[in-house]
Order: structure tokens, then C-alpha cells, then sequence
């Protein structure tokens, strides 16, 4: 559509798509990968839940449709760098090998075109409760997903009420003292590993919060997700980087019409 901005950029960062939840957004990922060119395309992990798939088999046609979307853009020249993540921890037996074109790696640096260096990264490992309380991030996970589903259904009612929209799941945990507290644990952490390993820059994902800042005079970036913030990050063809909220770019009629067909439950 002429009146959605088109994105020509050197690098893309994706992370956190959840492919094989209820809770994802291949449409609006669809419509963002459609309107953005880039060279490079880094998948900063968890862009398939095998947790979810592996419990209940849930793959509709529109999840087909971005990884088809995705192989779509090596065919025709681009580099993709698949960094995984927890939610598909199962490709990280295949570090170091390239599928249909897509390379597989436990984690990498970037050279951004006004030469600095950016550690790229999931960030699943500075997560204690994954690495060492397995169970309880699944559990974790379960009420994760109702939030998105109660998340859902708010955005229905704020819709009929003429309000902009506004997520649950995200509000809440923003405002637990808790969770507050791990965000930005996991910032430092991930912070100080950029500067353990000599890089300007960190790009990663994990926990679903998109930001830009800087910490201890190193750049994190983290680019958010696919379920709630729809979000990206874009390295411009200068070195600049960017935090692309999607929905906030699209038209209103657009997002109208998205927010009707996610109130409606997937099939299962």
C-alpha cells in the first residue's frame, strides 16, 4: 500500500516470532517483511516455539507462509543468520551449518557500515529461571499465554470503546516489581557480556521488552517480539540503528482490521 512506509536497510533483527503459538502474528509479520528490504536478516532465536509444538501441534497456513516468506528472500540474494534461542534450542545441535540457504549459529558479531562491532545473541543464557528451573519457565510459559489470550480480548473491548490499543501482558509486567527487577538484570548481564567480549553493540531478544539504551557505555539493543510489541530492530545503510514498531507505523483502518481478526481464537 503507498500509504505504508517502505524499509530499504542494510541489516534486519528478528527476534522472538513464536511460530507455532496462538499468541503469534504472522499477518502482521507478513506485512512488515513485505515492506522491508535488507541485505542481511539476523533471526535473534525463539522464531519457532518447539516447546509449544512439541505439548500440541499447532501450525496454520500463515506460519508456513512467513518461513516460505523468509527462504523466499535468500532465493533472491539476501543472508539470513538464524541465532537460536530457547523456544528452538533443538537448532543449536546444527551450529555451524546452513539450511536452504540459512546459517545456523550459537551466536555471532555484526559489523554495522560506520564500523562498530554488535554481539548478536537470544540471551536465554542470562535467564537463570531456563537454564536451571526448566520447569518453572514452562510453567512461566502457560501463564504467559494467558495474559496474551486476556490481552486479546481487552484490545476487542478498547476497540468497541474507540481507545487506541493497549496490551495487558505487556502492561503487567512492567509494572511487577519483579519482573522490573529481572528485565533489567538481564540488561546489565547482557550489557557486561557485550564488553567481555570487546563489542560497541548487543542485539538480542528473549524477554519480549523492545529497547534501545546504553549501559555502562555499551549500546543494548534488544528487538522486542512478534506476540506483543510486534517490533524490530534495522540497521540503516549508514551504521544507524532503529526500533521499528510496526503497528505504530501502520494505517488505523489497518490495525482496526487486524484487532477484529485477532479476537478471533485460532483454530486449533
Amino acid at each position: 500500500m503507498a500509504d505504508r512506509p517502505a524499509l530499504d536497510v542494510r541489516t534486519l533483527f528478528i527476534s522472538d516470532v513464536h511460530l507455532g503459538t496462538k499468541g503469534c502474528q504472522p499477518d502482521l509479520l507478513l506485512d512488515f517483511l513485505k515492506h522491508c528490504e535488507a541485505d542481511t536478516i539476523y533471526l535473534v532465536g525463539d522464531i519457532v516455539d518447539g516447546w509449544r509444538l512439541k505439548s500440541s501441534w499447532f501450525w496454520p497456513q500463515l506460519h508456513n507462509d512467513v518461513v516460505q516468506k523468509l527462504l523466499r528472500k535468500v532465493r533472491k540474494g539476501g543472508r539470513i543468520v538464524y541465532v537460536p534461542g530457547n523456544h528452538d534450542e533443538f537448532l543449536r545441535d546444527y551450529a555451524g551449518s546452513n539450511f536452504g540457504g540459512i546459517e545456523i549459529v550459537e551466536e555471532t558479531i555484526h559489523r554495522t557500515a560506520d564500523g562498530r562491532s554488535v554481539l548478536v545473541l537470544h540471551g536465554d543464557k542470562f535467564d537463570v529461571v531456563v537454564r536451571h528451573m526448566r520447569w518453572l519457565a514452562l510453567l512461566g510459559d502457560q501463564a504467559y499465554d494467558f495474559a496474551i489470550w486476556l490481552s486479546v480480548h481487552i484490545s476487542r473491548l478498547r476497540r468497541r470503546l474507540g481507545l487506541p490499543y493497549w496490551s495487558f501482558s505487556a502492561w503487567s509486567k512492567h509494572k511487577v516489581k519483579r519482573a522490573v527487577s529481572f528485565i533489567g538484570a538481564f540488561e546489565d548481564a547482557v550489557a557486561a557480556e557485550a564488553r567481555k567480549a570487546g563489542a560497541d553493540v548487543v542485539v538480542c531478544g528473549h524477554i519480549h521488552h523492545p529497547v534501545m539504551k546504553t549501559i555502562d557505555g555499551i549500546d543494548y539493543v534488544n528487538t522486542g517480539d512478534w506476540v506483543e510489541s510486534c517490533s524490530a530492530v534495522v540497521e540503516h545503510h549508514d551504521g544507524r540503528l532503529e526500533l521499528i514498531r510496526w503497528t505504530s507505523l501502520m494505517p488505523a483502518r489497518t490495525r482496526e482490521d487486524h484487532a477484529e481478526t485477532a479476537a478471533v481464537p485460532a483454530a486449533a
